[in-house]
């Protein structure tokens, strides 16, 4: 174990938060603060130019604006602030009313369901907070997060009957999403199949004047409400994305706002010695050597935090993961995170990073409170709590003792305020990250040449379909006909295959297998 000293000397406390972040085990020498001051001085002077309202994703030529979602008045004009008040009153007023009743299912009944359709952003951060706080939700959560057909239907399945008591939000800021429009569509078949009206259960979270808002405007959906562009889906949490649903929810939307404008005032400090936000930045940093040469482990220790690594893997790896940086230099960035929760993940991958190979970092999330009311004792005078933390401490310890590095945060327990004091930190430290190693946060090319690629599988799908025949063809004789690639037609042709659209003849190699209607 460290030190005591080393452990005072190394530990930043926000008790109005109850808050602390250790750095303790990361073995940082006070020599690389000095290194690194230029660049920090510059982290924080790039985060005052982004509050400021100035142009933080040059690619896209957009302001970043989520951390005025918190605290309007730092929005740099009236017409910025009254994009965030004015949707935060008429949600809080809409979900009021479908709580009271006001706001009613096509066939007069209460809601009693949500099924929120998005993809990434606007689907794990309505994920996080439901799993994380909304344990007495008045309405059971569903989603629709993926253009999987199975799953899809499995969602369906668990809804059941109450589908015509279900209230739906589609949420896609182009409302051009492939998959959003996929599950939307997919919704609307099913309301329509049961005999119901999908536009009197649909609300729509978009831009002004997307397709989707032209479309919810057409089919005269319950209402809309919109997305700005200068919120990323990433850190969206905190716009329409995450407050409809989460008010919806009963969950306590302004103590979540609360949590995360408190953070965020301890993260503006000029003082490295009390910014907990540039401080983690910085550890990133040392850990992997300015170059992402160590993964992240996220290691919450609280079973309603199970979704925090999986959201942090998308803040963190989404805005961080660049080839190039702001300069156009070529220099493949990023920081791999991964993780589950503790204690289940000591009977799962803690073998490895105690005794394997040492390419990471951990970091703890601990939570200080053990459960509302009294716990038994398993054994004599100890409770189910007090293993957590055991085992918690334990294997911090054991990593240490095997040269691996970990950071642990705490928080006093988990509400809305600390969950939203817990991300505003760490969207504080990505985008102070991102300036230290000097790339674009706040786009995503590489998610984006994805889409493009989907596309041009789908539009080689629809060639392939045309040229199948009642004679069986092997797929090089199809991508001759039509000027394609051949392993790329074969693929197209087992997918038709194996739903419906083909039967295909499986010979000694795939270059021998035939494919016919």
């Amino acid at each position: 174990m460290s030190s005591w000293k080393n452990y005072s000397n190394n530990l930043i406390r926000y008790s109005d938060l109850g808050f602390s972040l250790d750095l303790s085990l990361m073995d940082i020498p006070s020599s690389f603060y000095d290194e690194m001051k230029s660049k920090t001085a510059k982290a924080l002077s790039d985060m005052k130019a982004l509050e400021a309202g100035e142009i933080a994703n040059p690619d896209e030529g957009r302001m970043v604006g989520h951390y005025w979602l918190r605290n309007p008045a730092l929005a740099p004009n009236d017409e910025l602030r009254a994009q965030i008040t004015e949707p935060l009153a008429e949600l809080k007023k809409f979900s009021k009313k479908v709580h009271q009743g006001e706001i009613l299912a096509e066939n007069g009944k209460v809601f009693r369901n949500l099924l929120i359709v998005g993809i990434g952003g606007s689907a794990l951060g309505p994920q996080l907070t439901y799993q994380a706080l909304g344990a007495s939700s008045p309405l059971n959560t569903y989603f629709f997060d993926n253009t999987d057909p199975t799953g899809i239907d499995t969602t369906l399945a668990s809804i059941g009957e109450g589908l015509s008591e279900t209230l739906v939000l589609v949420v896609s800021k182009s409302g051009g999403t492939p998959e959003t429009r996929n599950g939307m569509l997919e919704a609307k078949a099913a309301f329509e199949t049961a005999g119901l009206h999908f536009a009197k259960h649909a609300v729509a979270i978009t831009g002004t004047g997307s397709k989707l808002d032209n479309f919810a405007v057409e089919h005269n959906w319950i209402t809309r409400f919109p997305m700005e562009d200068w919120v990323g889906g990433r850190t969206s949490i905190m716009s329409t994305v995450g407050l409809v649903p989460a008010a919806l929810q009963g969950i306590d939307i302004d103590a979540f706002l609360a949590g995360a404008a408190e953070m965020d005032k301890f993260t503006r400090s000029e003082s490295l010695a009390t910014n907990a936000g540039l401080q983690l930045a910085l550890a990133w940093y040392h850990a992997g050597n300015g170059k992402g040469e160590k993964d992240m482990v996220v290691l919450p220790y609280k079973d309603s935090l199970v979704l925090f690594s999986k959201y942090l893997q998308q803040l963190v790896m989404e805005s961080i993961g660049k080839r190039h940086d702001l300069d156009g230099k070529e220099v493949f960035q990023g920081i791999a995170v991964y993780g589950n929760k503790g204690s289940t993940d000591q009977h799962a991958y803690v073998q490895q990073l105690r005794d394997g190979v040492p390419n990471f970092f951990a970091t703890f999330i601990e939570v200080r409170k053990g459960r509302d009311g009294e716990s038994i004792e398993v054994d004599p005078e100890t409770t189910s709590a007090d293993y957590l933390q055991g085992f918690l401490r334990g294997t911090r310890n054991a990593l240490f003792e095997s040269a691996r590095k970990s950071i642990t945060i705490s928080i006093p327990e988990v509400n809305p305020f600390t969950l939203g004091a817990l991300i505003a930190l760490f969207e504080r430290s990505v985008s102070f990250y991102a300036s230290l190693v000097n790339v674009n946060a706040y786009h995503q090319p590489g998610v984006e040449a994805g889409k493009k690629a989907a596309g041009i599988f789908l539009e080689l799908l629809n060639q392939v379909r045309g040229h199948l025949t009642a004679y069986a063809k092997t797929a090089e004789a199809i991508a001759e006909e039509i000027g394609a690639e051949t392993e790329a037609v074969y693929h197209c042709l087992v997918h038709l295959a194996h739903n419906g659209s083909a039967t295909q003849n499986e010979e000694a190699s795939p270059a021998e297998d035939t494919f016919q209607l």
